[in-house]
């Protein structure tokens, strides 16, 4: 909106205005809304579950709703972008009806409600974008049949589940020079984002919920795909694939094989060095943080 409004030269000056709108705004926002968010019950197989406990949960949606405004605002909207922006709020409001449901939705309904988004944002995906990508690291193009293409899109969408990965993407943004519109969006998630950290810093005042992972998470694949680069997303967020990945392994397992895989591991991982290694909540973030920051600079360096 503003952006049609001014001239070409000033984009930079607007670029900033909006990075301190947008953390202001979210900052404000939770500030005066965290109150009527529902509250967290408490996670009875998590290590340290019952200090989350009473606090406001499903804060995702005033933050990702502040991201929202603020793209409106400040980016100049395409079709595509649109269609992405309705889809992200899409997963916010599914994961906010989640948090505030008295009793947890099965893996069913949620299953079946990403499926359906993750199939809209492939088909805008491909209508907006070649069917092909890069391999960063050997500097070749695949191209796949569209349906194939539409298929590991909507695998990609479905895996898709934290939001550290953001700020190494935007990075990846900058490297290849792609879109800079997009990359205005991204920079504006990463914004809000760190709006909510700023009250969920230890000890935390309230929990994003599914209204926020959710739509993080298909929020990160559409940011691989614009990179035309979706297989970098496996290095960039490795540590958060192992933490959530192994979970869902070892559950797999149990269920459909009935093997006690990892019967020594307890997941996510993060509870595991909790546990078992007697980290704090401290060394997990940040030591995690570390490893994910260096394999992070080594792909930045690789692909330079």
């Amino acid at each position: 909106m503003i952006y049609n409004l001014i001239s070409s030269d000033l984009i930079k000056e607007v670029t900033f205005i909006s990075v301190l709108f947008a953390f202001i705004l979210t900052c404000a926002a939770i500030a005066l809304g965290k109150n009527i968010l529902p509250r967290d019950a408490g996670r009875a197989y998590a290590i340290n579950g019952s200090k989350s406990v009473g606090k406001p949960r499903g804060a995702g949606i005033i933050f990702i709703l502040t991201f929202t405004l603020s793209c409106v605002l400040f980016i100049k909207l395409d079709a595509e972008i649109i269609i992405y922006l309705i889809l992200t709020l899409a997963a916010m409001l599914s994961g906010y009806l989640d948090d505030s449901s008295s009793s947890p939705w099965g893996e069913l309904k949620k299953g079946l409600i990403d499926f359906v988004i993750a199939l809209m944002a492939a088909f805008t995906y491909l209508h907006y974008n070649p069917n092909t990508f890069e391999l960063a690291f050997f500097s070749k193009t695949v191209t796949l049949h569209p349906l194939i293409y539409g298929f590991l899109i909507v695998v990609l969408i479905c895996g898709t589940l934290s939001a550290v990965t953001l700020s190494t993407a935007y990075v990846l943004f900058r490297v290849f020079d792609i879109e800079p519109y997009f990359r205005h969006v991204v920079l504006l998630m990463i914004v809000c984002i760190l709006g909510y950290l700023w009250f969920n810093a230890s000890p935390s005042k309230l929990l994003m919920g599914d209204a926020g992972s959710r739509a993080i998470g298909i929020f990160i694949a559409f940011v691989f795909l614009k990179l035309h680069h979706p297989l970098l997303y496996i290095p960039v967020a490795i540590m958060l694939i192992l933490d959530g990945g192994l979970g869902l392994i070892k559950v797999s397992f149990m269920r459909f094989l009935h093997i006690n895989l990892m019967k020594n591991i307890r997941t996510p991982i993060h509870d595991h060095m909790r546990k078992n290694k007697e980290w704090s909540d401290a060394q997990v973030v940040f030591r995690f943080a570390i490893i994910q920051i260096v394999i992070g600079l080594a792909v930045i360096y690789a692909i330079l």
